[in-house]
């Protein structure tokens, strides 16, 4: 059965139909479709870049691969198919995502960066996979060569210990970039983000402590900026309540800088994205809330979540041949990012879910 939609598409802003023939979109008028979407606004599926499915995040002290499962992976997943998220980014696990759910015509598309790479004493021992400074570049390669392409380095950890040395990430990006991947990294401290810059990372993750001075070059080089908002915001009030310390007055400091990092990265040029980093999932939604509240314009907001997130990631958008993943609605989400949680048709591979 051939389906039919029109309606607005963003961010083109122009009406048009689209036909969809197994899991394309076609632009050829095909008699006799069935309508299931007339009118109202059209967005290709929404993306979280930043998300652990499979994993219960519990209590840090719990380790190692047994905290990950298929059945956790599937409900994770299904949770952000329920809410219009039909790409998903998985920046480090516990454990590779199994071939299986790429296959799975129920899921979304996952883009994954295997097991988390810490070396010693910058990350939950044992929650990835812990390798020594000598053995990342190999390991680097490794995990991106057996996951979607990338590879997800744990840059810092502690405020008062050292980053990974600038020296050894270059290493690891230019190994990496030479097979084909890219290279993703956790940083929250000025040192880990001015290393992960240098070394031409692809993307910061987090990026607390950003200094302002190296938004230009990460604008030229294309480095991308995921702030995971959300997940810091829900933690400020716990933190203020803690036991005044240096590592609490480095947090406090760190996330008081970052939403006003995230715009002035935006107005550099910046390719800002939206990710959760938290549970549940399926709640991409509320990070474009805080993206907003950031300073990003509405429309840069919602397509952090959604065409500039699938153009980053190496997917078209909604066009002709290109994959039949929308999300419609009845209001349009570029004048009020809030409608983003309330789909009225969501449509995975040419599947109708909702």
């Amino acid at each position: 059965m051939v389906l039919r939609v029109r309606g607005v598409v963003l961010p083109e802003r122009e009406e048009r139909s689209f036909w969809i023939d197994g899991d394309r979109l076609r632009t050829d008028p095909v008699p006799g479709a069935e309508t299931v979407v007339d009118g109202g606004w059209l967005l290709p599926g929404l993306v979280d870049v930043h998300t652990h499915p499979g994993t219960e995040r519990r209590d840090p002290t719990e380790r190692g691969t047994d905290l990950f499962s298929d059945e956790v992976l599937r409900r994770h997943l299904t949770d952000h198919r329920d809410a219009g998220v039909l790409l998903v980014r998985t920046p480090g696990t516990a454990a590779r995502i199994p071939d299986w759910v790429e296959h799975d015509p129920e899921l979304p598309r996952v883009r994954s960066a295997g097991r988390w790479l810490a070396t010693p004493g910058r990350f939950f021992p044992g929650f990835g996979r812990d390798v020594s400074e000598a053995d990342l570049v190999r390991s680097a390669v490794e995990e991106a060569q057996a996951s979607s392409g990338w590879c997800k380095v744990i840059g810092d950890w502690k405020y008062d210990q050292p980053a990974v040395p600038l020296e050894l990430l270059v290493a690891v990006v230019e190994a990496v970039h030479a097979v084909g991947g890219r290279v993703a990294v956790h940083c929250q401290t000025a040192e880990g983000c001015r290393n992960a810059v240098l070394a031409g990372a692809d993307s910061l993750e987090h990026g607390m402590h950003l200094d302002p001075g190296l938004l230009d070059r990460m604008a030229a080089q294309g480095t991308a900026l995921v702030p995971t908002l959300g997940v810091f915001g829900a933690g400020e009030e716990r933190r203020r309540a803690a036991e005044p310390s240096a590592a609490r007055d480095q947090w406090l400091a760190g996330w008081a800088g970052l939403p006003p990092g995230v715009r002035a990265a935006h107005e550099a040029g910046v390719t800002v994205l939206a990710g959760t980093d938290s549970f549940p999932c399926g709640t991409v939604a509320g990070e474009v809330g805080w993206l907003v509240r950031a300073g990003l314009p509405v429309a840069a907001a919602v397509g952090a979540a959604s065409w500039t997130a699938r153009d980053w990631l190496g997917l078209p958008g909604l066009v002709d041949g290109g994959p039949a993943d929308l999300v419609a609605y009845a209001t349009d989400p570029t004048l009020d990012a809030a409608a983003l949680a309330h789909p009225s048709r969501i449509i995975l591979r040419g599947r109708v879910i909702a």
